[in-house]
């Protein structure tokens, strides 16, 4: 366990590493100018977060993939399929409403969309359905492009719809909503859980229906939060909070506030899956007791890691990203663009889920997709994601001008790579927006924001959205890999069948 641990760290070390030599040394230069007092709670905040993402990765080996595994296993094994969809929309409502990083969203809208319980329901109702409809696709083993196709399809129809109605300051809000629900806690489990029915249910395409079930929930909350838009009435406005973007005058008091709040946070959303495994194995599983020790033991390490990792970011990133934003803003705006694509290609690195998906990927594929080849494509993805919303933000212009032609590539690029690269694409974006992208890249795009607008105008259509479009990038840059892929066999068995010509010709010559 102890050796297990280390290496975890260690893996948590190399991630988390580049993004903090990155804002110590832009410390050094005249491009920002961070106090003493904030470079020591950011590199306090650095070190607690290697240890957060150290315990969550153990507790996601250990806990919550199995847990998913042994869920979607079991209900699949007692051929109760109305029992499967209802268990599995129960879960998807519970365990949204309970994800921290979507009540922190409804909270921060609830100008626009009040009360806040409205968006956490309406995108729970959108999770759960989706998922249903995701544990459909495996069941019947149909094709994901071809679902997400027509859904997408759908969403663009809505996006039409907001734009007549004049709606169209909500449409950022309706794709970040996509990214948020499918965090840290949820994914795990998630993830897990549609590789267990996929691999009861067998098949020749076992490995490929596995995925899917993030790409499809990240659907679900997107039309939600559109026909809530449609429902708004009034004007919307967002003024951020600006005290939550700065290192508080009593760190040890604000330290210990935030403790509390993400203690609170994190019991309710992973009780919720716990409850629910309880349940589910009280009734169908019957697993024996040396196995939920060991669960318990990883959920402990789960449980633990999240507090510290959540409440990392929220003292030290947030303040820091959001001051960075402000001060490269505030220099030159190209910057902006430059700075981005080099945070977007380390911030992910260090987001929890990535390593979760990364590990099963690498195992599902038995290393046919290497863990440095995802880390890659995943980095370039959310690289230039980034750096495209910068540019969004100086020259303020819609989010779809990127989004219909990123979704257009990104779902006709699925007709030529194989099915497996699509499925695990879509699923990356969705892990790709994980809590370190709400908590220090979105202060840094709405730092940018308020110095470039100090009205705080700009927030709502222009600082939204970057969460979109790190879930979008990502299936582009994951299927050109498979294309890639897909390049390189047509090659070697091109180059495979000239030497059975050449080597046949010779054996002619020889003969005669």
């Amino acid at each position: 366990m102890n050796r297990q641990f280390l290496i975890k760290v260690k893996e948590a070390l190399i991630s988390v590493l580049p993004v903090t030599m990155i804002v110590i040394l832009l410390n050094f230069t005249p491009l920002v100018n961070f106090s003493s007092k904030e470079i020591i709670v950011f590199i306090i905040s650095s070190f607690l977060l290697i240890l957060g993402i150290g315990l969550f990765n153990l507790g996601a080996d250990l806990a919550m993939t199995p847990m998913g595994e042994y869920t979607g296993a079991g209900l699949t094994k007692s051929k109760k399929l109305m029992v499967l969809f209802v268990v599995c929309f129960a879960l998807g409502l519970l365990i949204t409403i309970a994800e921290p990083d979507l009540s922190v969203l409804a909270g921060q809208v609830k100008s626009v969309i009040n009360p806040p319980i409205k968006l956490i329901l309406f995108v729970g109702f959108g999770v759960a359905i989706f998922l249903v409809i995701a544990i459909l696709k495996i069941v019947f083993k149909k094709d994901l492009s071809a679902i997400l196709m027509f859904f997408y399809m759908v969403l663009f129809a809505l996006c039409a719809l907001i734009i007549v109605f004049d709606k169209e300051e909500l449409l950022s809000l309706s794709f970040d909503s996509g990214g948020v629900t499918t965090g840290p806690i949820t994914v795990p489990f998630i993830m897990a859980l549609g590789v267990g029915i996929a691999f009861t249910i067998g098949g020749r395409r076992a490995s490929e229906n596995s995925f899917g079930l993030i790409a499809l929930c990240s659907v679900g909350p997107i039309l939600a939060v559109m026909v809530l838009a449609l429902m708004a009435n009034g004007e919307p406005s967002y003024i951020p909070d600006l005290n939550t973007y700065m290192i508080a005058d009593n760190v040890f008091h604000a330290f210990f506030e935030t403790l509390g709040e993400v203690t609170w946070d994190v019991t309710k959303a992973l009780g919720m899956i716990v409850l629910f495994f309880l349940v589910v194995n009280y009734i169908f599983l019957k697993l024996p007791k040396k196995k939920m020790i060991q669960l318990f033991v990883g959920i402990l390490f789960t449980y633990l890691g999240l507090i510290v990792f959540l409440t990392s970011v929220d003292i030290g990133f947030m303040p820091i990203g959001y001051k960075m934003g402000q001060e490269l803003a505030s220099k030159d705006s190209v910057l902006l663009p430059i700075s981005g694509f080099i945070l977007g290609l380390v911030v992910v690195l260090a987001e929890p889920a990535v390593h979760v998906l990364n590990k099963q990927v690498a195992e599902i594929t038995s290393g046919g997709v290497s863990k440095r080849a995802m880390l890659i494509a995943l980095s370039i993805g959310v690289g230039i994601s980034i750096c495209l919303s910068m540019i969004r933000i100086i020259f303020d212009f819609s989010i779809l001008y990127y989004l219909i032609p990123g979704y257009a590539i990104s779902l006709g690029l699925s007709f030529f790579v194989p099915k497996m690269y699509t499925a695990i694409a879509f699923d990356s974006g969705g892990v790709a927006s994980g809590p370190l992208t709400s908590t220090f890249i979105l202060p840094f795009a709405i730092g940018a924001c308020m110095m470039i607008d100090p009205t705080g105008n700009q927030v709502l259509t222009n600082g939204f959205g970057i969460v979109a479009m790190v879930a979008m990038t990502p299936l582009i840059t994951i299927q050109l890999l498979g294309f890639r892929s897909v390049i390189t066999k047509m090659i070697k068995e091109k180059i495979a069948m000239r030497r059975i010509l050449i080597e046949d010709d010779d054996t002619i010559i020889e003969f005669m």
